[in-house]
């Protein structure tokens, strides 16, 4: 009994083993091929640093910080083209300053080597290697309207449908319009949550008094059912105010008051706008390409490389 146990234990560990060794130590790195003059100023949040980096190398730690690892390959050019479109945007917009980009949410989350080394542990070779090779393949592509690099903005996950730019940040861009993204619904976790917080907090967040009875009456709808304008006990607020102060996750929301408590259910994730990232993985499991995924959510954009 004792040699059908230890015989059964050699067959489970083995291959465990032999995969560990040839991650660890057989699994070579895939290099970066990049123009070592063109690179980013990436102010980091954590330490106020600014650190200077190839362009190349920063598309890497953005796509593991913007996506998760295991979407598929097309899905993750797609965001990469898009993150270099972004980012080359904001190196115009602030070449007069000290760093053209922070490595948070307020552009775009840069992951550096350091800390995925920690993160992702045995498996950190095998997954620079995916990212980097999705870099490489897509190598200085940036998408372009007419004859600019476009502002391309994207989030997480959409209601069923994009935003067009001019509803949510007051600019009417001509390849940021509304698309149907019905691919979320089935990618994304987010598509449909609530969150729970007290009748107290709500109003305090939003700076309104205190009223045992929650009364809010939709004013303004946009054409993807997100929320523009509201009141809430009479008060009129817009949509933007609401998000931001209660950390909503999407602009398609809903209140339902629970005794003392407000259940906040909330429609897809992030600001709405571009590309949907659970929409593009949706799309790359359907067989499209990035080039497909990217002409989709960017309307009248053509992908070209920059020139050296």
């Amino acid at each position: 009994m004792k040699k059908i146990i230890i015989f059964t234990l050699c067959i489970i560990f083995i291959p465990f083993f032999i995969v560990l060794i040839y991650k660890l130590y057989f699994l070579k790195e895939i290099e970066l091929n990049y123009i070592e003059s063109r690179n980013i100023r990436v102010k980091r949040n954590a330490s106020g640093v600014i650190e200077v980096m190839p362009l190349e190398e920063y598309i890497v730690g953005v796509l593991a910080g913007e996506m998760p690892i295991y979407f598929d390959s097309e899905a993750l050019k797609a965001q990469a083209v898009a993150s270099r479109s972004y980012a080359m945007k904001r190196i115009g917009y602030n070449k007069d300053n000290d760093y053209d980009v922070v490595d948070s949410v307020m552009n775009q989350v840069y992951l550096d080597n350091d800390y995925l080394k920690k993160a992702w542990g045995i498996n950190y070779k095998e997954n620079i290697n995916k990212l980097r090779s999705v870099v490489n393949e897509t190598l200085d592509e940036v998408m372009y309207y007419d004859n600019d690099i476009i502002d391309a903005m994207f989030f997480s996950t959409s209601n069923g449908y994009t935003e067009s730019s001019n509803v949510i940040f007051n600019l009417d861009l001509p390849y940021l319009k509304s698309k149907e993204s019905l691919w979320d619904k089935d990618t994304s976790s987010a598509f449909k949550s609530s969150k729970k917080m007290s009748l107290n907090d709500f109003y305090s967040l939003l700076g309104l008094e205190y009223n045992k009875k929650l009364n809010y009456e939709v004013l303004e709808r946009s054409g993807t059912n997100r929320i523009i304008k509201l009141k809430i006990n009479g008060i009129e607020l817009n949509s933007k105010d609401v998000y931001n102060k209660l950390g909503l996750k999407s602009y398609d929301f809903s209140f339902v008051q629970e005794n003392n408590n407000v259940i906040i259910n909330t429609c897809g994730y992030g600001h709405g706008v571009g590309m949907s990232q659970y929409g593009a993985l949706g799309m790359a499991e359907d067989g499209y390409n990035y080039e497909e995924i990217l002409s989709y959510y960017y309307s009248d954009t053509k992908i070209k490389k920059m020139e050296n």
